[in-house]
């Protein structure tokens, strides 16, 4: 499964909540570009790097999600997929696909699921503090609505509008993800939601 959305849309509180929550048979995969970034990979305005940052990023999500897959869990959480690569490449998506050798088709056909949360605005509480984050409000909004296309094509895609109360946000998406996993797994959510 995946859970993706725009910059400041949340999913690093709402993963922290789910980290909290689940049970050992549901295994979170960390975000790829954090991975990247985080580990030095130039972040440069370039094509070319750009480019070369998209390959990079793609190509370490995949093996994440292969480790992710090792022993068998009841279900991948992964911070971000393959396809929203897509959002961020400078050029038409075909020559992304083209780039990492693959097609939407299959890189679709990877999830499950896909719960995407909107990157709120700036008067509805956008945050520009995670010092990775380097959008401003309407780049980030201009961001998340290319993911949202991105994913459009999914047949199981859930998208979770932005509210003035993150609570209510991080509840719906929490009901959502209840619904995707298994049994076992779902009654570990201990988080208690509204209207359950």
């Amino acid at each position: 499964m995946v859970l993706t959305g725009g910059p400041g849309a949340g999913k690093t509180a709402v993963l922290e909540l789910v980290r909290r929550s689940l049970c050992r048979h549901v295994r979170i995969l960390p975000e790829s570009a954090g991975v990247v970034f985080g580990g030095g990979f130039p972040r440069d305005e370039d094509t070319q790097c750009r480019r070369a940052a998209q390959r990079a990023i793609f190509h370490v999500q995949k093996e994440l999600e292969a480790t992710g897959d090792a022993h068998r869990p009841a279900i991948v959480l992964c911070d971000r997929g393959t396809v929203d690569g897509i959002a961020y490449w400078p050029g038409p998506p075909d020559d992304f696909w083209t780039s990492t050798a693959t097609t939407m088709d299959a890189e679709l056909g990877r999830y499950d699921a896909v719960l995407h949360l909107r990157t709120p605005t700036a008067d509805q509480g956008y945050n520009h503090q995670n010092p990775l984050r380097t959008e401003s409000a309407l780049l980030a909004a201009d961001v998340d609505a290319r993911i949202l296309q991105a994913w459009k094509r999914h047949p199981r895609r859930h998208v979770i509008q932005p509210t003035g109360d993150f609570i209510e946000k991080a509840t719906r998406t929490l009901d959502l993800l209840r619904e995707e996993l298994p049994a076992c797994c779902a009654s570990h959510l201990g988080i208690t939601t509204r209207g359950r």
